[in-house]
């Protein structure tokens, strides 16, 4: 028996090479990378304007897993620093033969109405859940709320809802016929606007203050919101039922599901949530002779499994949103929207590219 084991080996320690040491390294840093941005903290750009003004293309910002609680990977083999789609080759990058069930460690906060949301888009059901792509919206109502939209304005359990400072309405805009300036309008930062019609009309996308700065123009005779009247159907907007004669500036009321909240079932309100109980929850559902069967058993009612979020864009009237296609469940959440870090001006030009005044700043 040996009984100098204590003592060092004579035997020197075998010298990585460069290589080896480098693979080490970035193997290590992909891990690292890779647990930060599932657990704790993540890198989003704002690829359309559906959050103007609040937020503009080309913003950079970091969203926080840990505020709502992080999202275990339910799909845990996919290819590093790639959402759902292999660069260059455009294939699945993610494997789907391995899937986890839906399970949030405990956050620092819930929800709340008027935060800044990034959650997967419910309507892709052809991926999985987090694999779905990623939008970013306002929660304009939590579960157990009732919302409603009348001409433009958003109730909630009757009361009018908080606007968004940045809240942005389309607008037709009347001139004595004369062009308006380019050149000014530019300088506002007015990005969405067209002319209409040879004879003055114009149609722009506005805050109140910049409505209150076109109004401003000397050729400029009446600014006006483009609002659709109540009980004028759109069969875009959700539930895509004649039963309810919506649009997306007089909607509902609707109330959003909450986790344990019973609903009593009729085939004329099934429509507001038979996504809820099929597809998110995972029952089979049937209508035979006017009667409603969940899994086989004939039901009046059902209680919810999971929270669910009514989401909508600040730019109003150029958003794809809960509106049109309905709740947001809690498995589809992501995380929130904290700051931006960079915002990048594609239209500017040299130094005018980085819009240096949205650098940090907070999102609201």
């Amino acid at each position: 028996m040996n009984w100098k084991f204590w003592k060092k080996s004579d035997k020197k320690a075998e010298k990585k090479s460069a290589l080896r040491e480098w693979g080490d390294a970035l193997i290590f840093a992909v891990i690292a990378a890779t647990i930060i941005r599932s657990f704790f903290i993540e890198a989003f750009t704002i690829p359309t304007s559906s959050m103007e003004k609040s937020m503009l293309v080309g913003d950079f910002l970091f969203v926080s897993k840990v505020n709502y609680g992080p999202r275990v990977p339910m799909t845990p083999i996919a290819f590093p620093f790639a959402h759902h789609t292999m660069p260059v080759i455009g294939t699945k990058a993610y494997l789907e033969w391995l899937s986890l069930p839906y399970y949030r460690i405990p956050g620092f906060q819930e929800i709340e109405r008027n935060d800044v949301v990034v959650f997967n888009y419910p309507m892709e059901d052809f991926r999985p859940v987090d694999k779905r792509e990623n939008y970013i919206k306002r929660c304009v109502a939590v579960p157990g709320d009732e919302i409603s939209v009348r001409d433009a304005q958003v109730f909630i359990n009757g009361v009018a809802g908080e606007n968004p400072p940045e809240r942005q309405f389309n607008y037709h805009v009347k001139t004595d016929g004369t062009a308006l300036n380019p050149k000014r309008i530019t300088q506002l930062g007015i990005i969405d606007w067209a002319q209409i019609s040879n004879k003055g009309d114009y149609q722009f996308a506005l805050t109140e203050e910049l409505k209150a700065e076109i109004e401003k123009f000397a050729n400029v005779k009446s600014v006006e919101p483009f609002i659709r009247p109540d009980a004028t159907y759109d069969q875009n907007v959700f539930p895509q039922s004649t039963q309810f004669v919506w649009n997306i500036d007089n909607f509902g009321p609707l109330t959003v599901p909450a986790k344990d909240w019973k609903v009593d079932l009729t085939v004329d309100n099934l429509p507001l949530y038979e996504r809820c109980i099929s597809l998110y929850e995972g029952n089979k559902l049937e209508v035979k002779d006017s009667m409603i069967y969940i899994n086989g058993v004939e039901a009046t009612d059902y209680t919810f499994k999971m929270n669910y979020y009514f989401m909508m864009g600040d730019n109003r009237h150029n958003s794809l949103d809960s509106r049109y296609w309905g709740f947001v469940p809690e498995d589809h959440i992501v995380g929130k929207a904290l700051f931006i870090w960079m915002s990048w001006n594609t239209d500017g030009s040299f130094l005018n590219k980085i819009r240096w005044n949205r650098l940090l700043k907070g999102v609201e």
